[in-house]
């Protein structure tokens, strides 16, 4: 098993300090402090035997939660005080850029790294900044609720990636998509003044003997080849999931019910060998969790209430999140699209039920890791990112939950 360490770069801050600060997220001196406990923790990481570091891409969070407004320059920044740890954007906010500026600053960032690169796309959930940052697309942020919105998210999000695949692979790359096209106008950029230049030094068929551009290459290309493997978070549904099965992109799922995630386990093997793979249960797929040690179950369980049922409860709950922990049961009470779960239910019991929640000693976390490294069954999990709660939690006990995990369950599930 591969591990990841994914932080939401935070700053720290007590609810009290955020409320006199306000808007801490653009205050200099927390700010700096993010700065180097995310440094401080990539480092620790590494010393501890994780494959890679993992960011998500968000803007516009004037409260000083999730303030990781560029990733890729925060991993160039990590990268040079690092050795071998790799960097994985769990994700960039595919609908929201333009795809050519995408496969170039991401095959820089693989080049400064010499490899050390996990590309992850997201379609973005947020309309705060989605609206703002996708209006070229006139995209919004969506759940996976299969609505005219989620949709068309879908749709650009599709198209955007398969253009950077293109762009990474692709010497000469020419687009007619429904969104994008490569070159604008797709028909060729007539007079290009350089022509000649470029007919003896550029891409063959890139500019005609008319001199106009027919095509385009984005350089550089990516340092590993053919490009950087490719990850989508968090995926929760079936569609999504055969849509990285189709691809070969490695998907982490969020859904955790262990009858449903081993179902979807089941389903990424399945369309996966239709589409060419040769891929076993649980390889090239990942799962993320949540995880606290404590001396005793109860002392675990506090820590998680304060940190990360904290978060779920003020944040990712009011975007509809909680509903992937629906229980058997529930459907009765609250019927799909009709009744949301209410907020009297955000509680921790649901993220044990759903062995989402890892707590307690190392030796029951362990076990909850012989199960998951299983699939529940009969599989062997490739890949883990643990959903790691800084900036919510102090800095010592943050190293503290890293070193226990680097002593008990890299050495025994690595």
């Amino acid at each position: 098993m591969k591990f990841n360490l994914f932080m939401l770069p935070t700053l720290p801050a007590s609810d009290d300090v955020r409320r006199a600060e306000r808007p801490i997220g653009r205050k200099t001196e927390y700010y700096q402090e993010m700065l180097n406990e995310v440094r401080d923790l990539t480092k620790l990481a590494e010393e501890v035997g994780f494959d890679s570091v993992g960011l998500t891409e968000h803007h516009f969070h004037s409260e000083g939660w999730e303030v990781s407004v560029s990733p890729l320059l925060l991993f160039a920044d990590l990268a040079a005080r690092t050795e071998r740890i790799k960097f994985l954007t769990l994700g960039l906010g595919a609908t929201t850029w333009d795809p050519m500026r995408l496969a170039e600053e991401t095959a820089i960032l693989d080049q400064l790294t010499q490899g050390r690169y996990y590309a992850g796309f997201a379609r973005g959930y947020q309309d705060r900044w989605v609206k703002v940052l996708g209006q070229q697309y006139h995209v919004g942020g969506t759940l996976s609720d299969g609505s005219e919105k989620d949709l068309k998210n879908r749709e650009i999000y599709e198209e955007v990636v398969d253009l950077v695949y293109k762009a990474w692979t692709e010497d000469a790359l020419v687009h007619d998509g429904e969104h994008y096209k490569v070159p604008f106008p797709v028909e060729g950029i007539a007079d290009w003044s350089a022509h000649e230049f470029t007919r003896e030094f550029g891409v063959p068929g890139e500019v005609d003997e008319n001199g106009t551009i027919k095509a385009v290459s984005v350089v550089p290309r990516p340092y590993q080849d053919p490009h950087p493997l490719v990850f989508q978070p968090f995926s929760v549904s079936e569609s999504t999931i055969r849509y990285t099965a189709e691809k070969g992109i490695v998907p982490y799922l969020l859904l955790s019910y262990p009858e449903e995630f081993e179902r979807l386990c089941r389903v990424y093997q399945e369309v996966s060998s239709e589409n060419g793979y040769d891929f076993e249960l649980g390889q090239n797929l990942g799962a993320l969790r949540a995880i606290h040690f404590g001396e005793s179950r109860a002392q675990a369980t506090k820590l998680m209430e304060a940190t990360h049922l904290k978060t779920w409860n003020v944040w990712f709950g009011k975007f509809g999140y909680w509903e992937i922990f629906r229980l058997p049961g529930d459907e009765e009470k609250w019927p799909m699209g009709k009744a949301l779960l209410p907020e009297s239910e955000w509680k921790a019991d649901r993220f044990e039920k759903h062995r989402y929640a890892f707590l307690g000693t190392p030796d029951e976390i362990k076990r909850d890791f012989e199960e998951l490294a299983k699939i529940h069954s009969d599989g062997n999990l490739e890949y883990f990112s643990w959903y790691f709660d800084q900036g919510m939690m102090p800095l010592e006990e943050s190293r503290r939950q890293l070193e226990l995990f680097g002593e008990h369950i890299i050495p025994e599930f690595g």
